[in-house]
């Protein structure tokens, strides 16, 4: 085994470990480039293969080798020397320090820490985390671009927490989850009020199908900044900010909810007082897969909400758009994966990050729009990096 002085990595093995998870994140990155370039054009992530922009000549693998091939081409198409945006250098070095960085903490920044956690057991959180990480990496680079947060990518995030908090307690002591939150898991209560709003989505999303409820922002229009710059790239169905009626359209989808909320409500009160079904579903909550499938709902749910309660109250208040559906998304993702304590409190910590950005963005460009995205990625990387402290003043608080 190998031994660390007050987390200095001191064995040759720990860099080797170290080289491995910085090479695997940079590889991650250039296939994150393909996801911000294509997904929000609603292209193939697989097919065609990568091809310059400009000249559309087939990208040759050694000149697809993540930081090297931007740095040996001089940021230029070797065919048609077009030039090749620094965002492909940025994210690939991003997304290798954010993995090799998320590695250290977890596993060399205490005394007692090395690489044995790692194999014990830690390497399945490690792996959802990075999950979340890169799915947080590629929505926020899209949001600074065009504006928008892409729910394919927040879906798949969300069902990767899903499935890893389901298959959780088979990999590691499902006490030690319990004792370190490691990964959501549902009491009876939760886990019910859970299952009554899946039941409940599941009621309205097929409402909606029907057309017997309606879509809220059916249109797009264009943000009222200096620049004009839309919220998608459909420019034929946009129409201008001052013809939408915000809280008509935010009272389309508190008409979505009403089922989510009454079938919660419901299935909570049936488990309460009647004794046998509280029984029975007491017992339920015994198997593993279903109490940390049943977490990870409830972080989902609990994600949404208050990015949505902030949406539909600010929007009913002001007049204007508070906050974007895509933002809904994105906490329900992070909720599935983190659980729904820590998604809340990084749902608070978030402005902190957005306060600077706005004030430069306002004094500059004369615009209160900005894309929060990037900044409620901020606040759960802050949660993450954060967790045993967090927790342990959440425990000092509530349970004196």
């Amino acid at each position: 085994m190998l031994w660390h002085n007050g987390g200095v990595v001191t064995g040759p093995a720990d860099w080797v470990w170290f080289a491995f998870i910085f090479a695997f994140g940079c590889c991650v990155g250039s296939f994150l480039n393909v996801v911000i370039y294509r997904v929000p054009r609603n292209k193939s992530i697989v097919r065609p293969l990568s091809a310059c922009p400009a000249c559309g000549e087939h990208i040759r693998c050694y000149d697809n080798i993540p930081l090297l091939s931007w740095l040996l081409l001089g940021a230029r198409c070797r065919y048609c020397k077009a030039p090749i945006s620094p965002r492909y250098f940025i994210i690939e070095l991003l997304t290798g320090l954010v993995f090799i960085g998320l590695f250290y903490l977890y596993f060399y920044a205490d005394i007692c820490s090395g690489i044995g956690p790692f194999l014990w057991g830690g390497w399945y959180i490690y792996l959802l985390h990075i999950i979340l990480l890169s799915g947080l990496i590629a929505v926020s680079a899209i949001d600074l671009e065009l504006w928008i947060i892409p729910i394919s990518v927040c879906w798949f995030v969300t069902g990767a927490g899903l499935a890893g908090s389901m298959a959780g307690g088979y990999i590691i002591h499902p006490a030690v989850i319990r004792c370190y939150t490691l990964l959501p898991i549902a009491s009876a209560g939760t886990g019910i009020l859970a299952a009554g709003a899946a039941v409940g989505l599941a009621i309205s999303l097929i409402l909606l199908s029907k057309g017997i409820i309606k879509r809220s922002y059916e249109v797009d229009y264009y943000l009222g900044n200096p620049d004009k710059q839309p919220v998608t790239e459909n420019p034929e169905n946009i129409v201008p900010e001052e013809k939408i009626n915000h809280r008509l359209e935010v009272c389309k989808e508190v008409i979505f909810l009403l089922p989510i909320i009454v079938c919660s409500a419901a299935a909570y009160l049936i488990v309460s007082r009647i004794s046998p079904v509280r029984l029975w579903w007491i017992g339920l909550l015994q198997h593993q897969a279903v109490a940390g499938l049943l977490g990870s709902l409830w972080g989902y749910f609990i994600g949404c909400t208050i990015v949505w309660a902030t949406r539909i109250f600010g929007t009913l208040g002001f007049g204007k758009e508070a906050m974007g559906l895509g933002d809904v998304h994105l906490m329900g993702a992070a909720g599935a994966v983190i659980g729904p304590v820590f998604v809340v409190v990084a749902f608070f910590v978030a402005p902190f990050f957005g306060l600077a950005w706005a004030a430069v963005q306002f004094f500059i460009r004369k615009s209160r729009h900005i894309p929060y995205g990037p900044f409620l990625s901020l606040g759960i990387l802050t949660v993450m990096i954060f967790h045993d402290r967090i927790l342990y003043h959440l425990n000092a608080m509530f349970y004196r």
